[in-house]
């Protein structure tokens, strides 16, 4: 152990020393050299990538369009709802049969023509065409059904238009 002390006292253990610290200042100033080059070469590629803004600024950007979307989304989804409730009361149900209401007459110019909504109400028009005149009559229809008595050329028409795929549909989340 004494002989460890006497050599740590010696002039060559400082020389030892000296050189040992020297390496270890220019390895210091090496890395730090090198971890400017690198933070210079970071800085630069993040600014290319954000198209002369820092990513930071493009994320920001970002969050702040997608939120913008987010909002109109649901407005847009406030609007599809409304439009569903009042597409409901539209006429969107149509049936028609054509018929010769007289035997004297050549072809099929008589007709029935029903047009409902999505509860299955609205309306059946009755068009009986004859060589002197020709009349339309429209009856109300409620539920598929109507208070006034109807024909079995209206109540085809009817059937037709409750069986038939509704025009309208509008679909959201």
């Amino acid at each position: 152990m004494e002989s460890i002390i006497e050599f740590l006292r010696t002039d060559n253990f400082l020389i030892i020393l000296s050189i040992m610290m020297f390496i270890i200042v220019i390895a210091c100033m090496i890395l730090i050299a090198k971890m400017a080059s690198l933070n210079k070469r970071y800085k630069t590629f993040m600014e290319k990538l954000g198209n002369g803004k820092t990513v930071e600024e493009d994320l920001e950007n970002y969050m702040y369009r997608v939120e913008r979307v987010e909002k109109q989304n649901a407005e847009i989804n406030g609007v599809i709802n409304a439009l569903n409730t009042n597409i409901a009361n539209c006429l969107q149900k149509v049936g028609m049969v054509r018929y010769n209401a007289f035997k004297d007459m050549g072809s099929d110019l008589s007709f029935a023509l029903a047009l409902l909504d999505e509860k299955n109400n609205g309306v059946v028009l009755n068009g009986i065409y004859s060589r002197e005149m020709s009349n339309i009559y429209a009856k109300p229809v409620q539920n598929g059904k109507s208070s006034y008595t109807i024909s079995e050329e209206e109540q085809e028409a009817i059937q037709k238009a409750i069986d038939s795929k509704p025009i309208y549909e509008v679909k959201g989340k």
